[in-house]
């Protein structure tokens, strides 16, 4: 998890690679990219019950580790930010999914230009936003900084400790 342009589908794809697993895209780009018209408030209940729906599918054919690109914390930080306020239901499911280790990808990488993309400004108020909530909910972290490499290495490291 982490703010846009942090490489976070770059290092969800590498570290499948590394431990010969499969990863959980981010369903967010799929769902918006079909849209014909600008995403809402409840499109993020969607996206989140569609990422909620890839996981579930996926995680059975995972080899010991699913790698997720995205979760529901980084759904509701959105939602707080651009809504003022969380759907409930986005919330409930949040408290009953366990994660055993959250990646917070750095914004020291250069931002990189997609249509999705909203904030290249507000790169490091949501990087505080994530670390904030995952230390606020006492959630196991590592923060993953450096060229990508370095990003790999450090994040292959930290989820040895897991097998």
């Amino acid at each position: 998890m982490g703010p846009e342009s942090t490489g976070k589908s770059t290092l969800a794809k590498a570290l499948a690679d590394h431990f010969q697993t499969i990863w959980v895209k981010e369903y967010a780009r799929e769902y918006i990219d079909s849209l014909t018209r600008p995403y809402n408030q409840e499109d993020l209940t969607h996206i989140a019950m569609g990422q909620l729906k890839l996981e579930n599918e996926l995680l059975p054919k995972a080899n010991r580790l699913l790698i997720c690109d995205t979760n529901l914390l980084v759904i509701k930080i959105w939602s707080d930010y651009k809504y003022g306020h969380c759907d409930p239901g986005i919330l409930h499911e949040l408290e009953s999914r366990n994660y055993d280790l959250h990646l917070l990808t750095n914004i020291d990488i250069p931002w990189q230009d997609d249509p999705q993309r909203e904030h290249p400004n507000l790169r490091q108020y949501f990087y505080n936003l994530y670390l904030k909530e995952l230390q606020n909910r006492d959630l196991k972290y590592k923060e993953i900084m450096g060229d990508e490499d370095q990003r790999i290495s450090s994040a292959v490291s930290e989820l040895n400790t897991l097998l």
